[in-house]
C-alpha cells in the first residue's frame, strides 16, 4: 500500500490506512441494533433474501463453511439446520459478541467464533468447502485481497457466495429506493439506534460498491470460475457465485 492510496468511506475518499479503523467503530456502534435497523430499513424483507441465499449455497450435513463478515449470526444460524459445521468470522468482536449472545439464546452449539479479517485470514488453505459474506464485502478496504482469500481457504470444488447490495435496473425504482435510502434511513437510525451517520455511511457504501457486471469480474479475476449473478429486486440486491476448479 503506497501513502497516497485512498478507499471510499461512503462518499468521501480517505487514506486506504484509516478505512478498516472508521468502518470498525461504525459497526461497534450498531452491533446492539444491527438486526433491528436491519428490519427497519428493508421492511423485513432481508430475511427473504437471507433465505434465498441460503438456499443457493445449499449447506450439507458435515461440510465445513466459512461465514466471512457473520456477525450477528443471520446466516449461519440458517446454515447450521442443515448440519454444516460453520465458522463464523468478522473482523468486529463487537459484532461476534452479539451473534455468540444470539446463538446461546436460541440454543445453538457447535458454530465456531473466530475474530478474522477478510484480507488476511489465517485460515490454512484449501479447507473450507464453502465460502459465504453476506452485505459485508462492500466494507472491506481491498475487495481483491479478501476475494483472493476467500478462493485461497476453499477446497478444489469449493463454492464462494456472496450477498450484497447493487444497483436496481428497474427504471423509476431506483429513484424512489435512492429517494428513501439518502432521506429516510440515516432518520431511522437515530430514531432505532441513536446513530444517524453510522448509517449514512452504510447508505453511502452501498452507491460506491461495484455495479454487478464489475464485481462480477473481480471474482473471475480472483480465480473462480462459472461465475453466476442473480438480481433481487432488479438488482438492488444480488446473489454472486462462482467455483474454486
Amino acid at each position: 500500500m503506497t501513502a497516497s492510496e485512498t478507499a471510499s468511506f461512503g462518499y468521501e475518499d480517505i487514506p486506504a490506512e484509516e478505512k478498516e479503523g472508521r468502518v470498525g467503530a461504525i459497526f461497534s456502534n450498531v452491533a446492539r441494533k444491527y438486526d433491528v435497523m436491519n428490519d427497519a430499513m428493508s421492511v423485513g424483507m432481508h430475511r427473504l433474501w437471507k433465505d434465498k441465499f441460503v438456499k443457493r449455497v445449499r449447506p450439507q450435513p458435515g461440510e465445513a463453511i466459512l461465514d466471512m463478515a457473520g456477525g450477528t449470526g443471520d446466516i449461519a444460524f440458517r446454515m447450521a439446520k442443515h448440519g454444516a459445521q460453520i465458522t463464523v468470522s468478522d473482523i468486529n468482536q463487537d459484532m461476534l459478541d452479539v451473534g455468540i449472545e444470539r446463538a446461546g439464546k436460541r440454543g445453538l452449539e457447535g458454530l465456531e467464533w473466530s475474530r478474522q479479517n477478510a484480507e488476511e485470514l489465517t485460515f490454512p488453505t484449501r479447507v473450507f468447502d464453502a465460502y459465504t459474506i453476506a452485505f459485508g464485502i462492500r466494507n472491506v478496504t481491498h475487495i481483491d485481497r479478501a476475494l483472493a482469500e476467500a478462493h485461497r481457504v476453499l477446497k478444489f470444488g469449493g463454492r464462494f457466495f456472496c450477498l450484497e447490495f447493487s444497483t436496481t435496473e428497474w427504471p423509476g425504482f431506483s429513484e424512489i429506493y435512492d429517494a428513501y435510502s439518502h432521506k429516510l434511513v440515516p432518520k431511522l437510525g437515530q430514531m432505532i439506534a441513536g446513530d444517524e451517520d453510522s448509517y449514512r455511511y452504510l447508505i453511502e457504501s452501498i452507491r460506491r460498491f461495484p455495479t454487478m457486471p464489475e464485481f462480477e469480474k473481480m471474482i473471475q479475476a480472483a480465480g473462480f470460475k462459472r461465475t453466476r449473478v442473480e438480481p433481487i429486486l432488479g438488482g438492488l440486491v444480488a446473489i454472486h457465485s462462482g467455483w474454486k476448479v
